[in-house]
């Protein structure tokens, strides 16, 4: 049974793909949430799988790679702001000199880094729009 319902969302999504190609973005979140349909479907999670369904149906219906483009580039602001308060956070820790305090903000520090790199990694390795 869900194989057939996975089957069917695929062929209804057919003409769906054929205009997305123009929306690169847009195909590439598609096929992302289509495989976490699928595994959630393998691990019997019917929440999950409705949810992501809703999800995939607004993608289809709203996406454009100019707004997805956006949605990165937001992350990014996003992760920048997030980093500079962690540097000043850091910086309160070291003049309170509390070896533990220090150690905790060094961390958070460190984890903001890397949820910037992240984010920085998927706007650059993100397919730009065509001018239109």
């Amino acid at each position: 049974m869900k194989a057939l319902i996975s089957s069917l969302l695929l062929v209804a999504a057919m003409p769906v793909l054929a205009d997305s190609a123009s929306n690169p973005r847009c195909e590439a979140k598609a096929a992302d949430i289509q495989q976490q349909i699928q595994a959630a479907e393998a691990a019997g999670h019917d929440g999950k799988v409705k949810g992501l369904n809703t999800a995939l149906e607004k993608v289809r219906s709203n996406c454009t790679d100019k707004e997805l483009m956006r949605e990165l580039e937001g992350k990014v602001r996003a992760a920048r702001g997030e980093l500079r308060e962690r540097e000043a956070d850091l910086r309160e820790a070291e003049l309170s000199g509390d070896p533990s305090k220090i150690a905790k903000r060094q961390a958070k520090l460190e984890e903001a880094r890397a949820e910037l790199q992240q984010a920085e990694t998927e706007l650059t390795e993100a397919p730009r729009p065509h001018a239109e």
